[in-house]
């Protein structure tokens, strides 16, 4: 297989199970790493960057104090992950023990905006548009820059009356403290689509979706 080549849904599970601190995420793998102090995650972040400019693969990498959040795809294969994804991940994680990093897969995660629509490619361009964002081949939106939450449409001939609702991405290891705490709340859960995603319904009938990494 070559660096480039897409992975498929199996490939890619079978190599997050060597690397137990990464989770798949909407359109990359993700992993977030805590350090004991702010200069430390300085040192890990330079780390970081010396094996990117050595793979001359670059991942997104947002520093909060004494935490790195980073996630890689490769934009080279239309934002898709490859086997070059999955050694850098690698190389950071090495980095990252070195220096006596903690591993946070409780806090991966991310949000995404489904729009409930009977015609996306008839609106796609319009929300491109207003949000600077680039139309994928899958008829997604994303940020170019990767920071804010990424458009989905969700096609369907019977829209909701709320057509808006977030796709909450967190690791199936955590998905039940989440739902757990929504369930405490009062938050009605729909498990049928389990364990890929859970629809949940507030008291006043919005939506929105708990998703996992399995079953994807």
């Amino acid at each position: 297989m070559s660096d480039t080549d897409i992975l498929s849904n199996q490939q890619l599970h079978d190599y997050l199970e060597e690397l137990p601190h990464w989770r798949e995420i909407p359109g990359a793998i993700a992993a977030v790493f805590q350090t004991r102090t702010s200069a430390a995650a300085i040192e890990l972040f330079s780390d970081i960057a010396g094996a990117a400019e050595m793979d001359n693969h670059h991942p997104d990498v947002d520093w909060r104090y004494n935490r790195l959040f980073v996630s890689t795809a490769s934009h080279d294969a239309g934002g898709a992950i490859t086997a070059r994804d999955i050694a850098l991940a690698s190389k950071i994680s090495e980095r990252a023990e070195a220096l006596g990093a903690k591993p946070r897969v409780d806090l991966i995660g991310a949000v995404e905006i489904g729009i409930d629509t009977d015609d996306p490619a008839a609106i796609a361009a319009q929300w491109a548009a207003g949000l600077g964002y680039k139309v994928q081949e899958d008829g997604s939106l994303a940020d170019p820059d990767h920071r804010k939450p990424a458009i989905w449409f969700q096609q369907t001939a019977t829209p909701n009356e709320n057509r808006l609702h977030l796709d909450i991405w967190n690791p199936h290891s955590e998905s039940a403290k989440v739902l757990d705490a929504l369930k405490e709340q009062g938050v009605a859960i729909d498990e049928q689509y389990a364990p890929g995603f859970y629809v949940a319904t507030d008291r006043q009938g919005n939506r929105f979706c708990i998703c996992t990494e399995e079953d994807r």
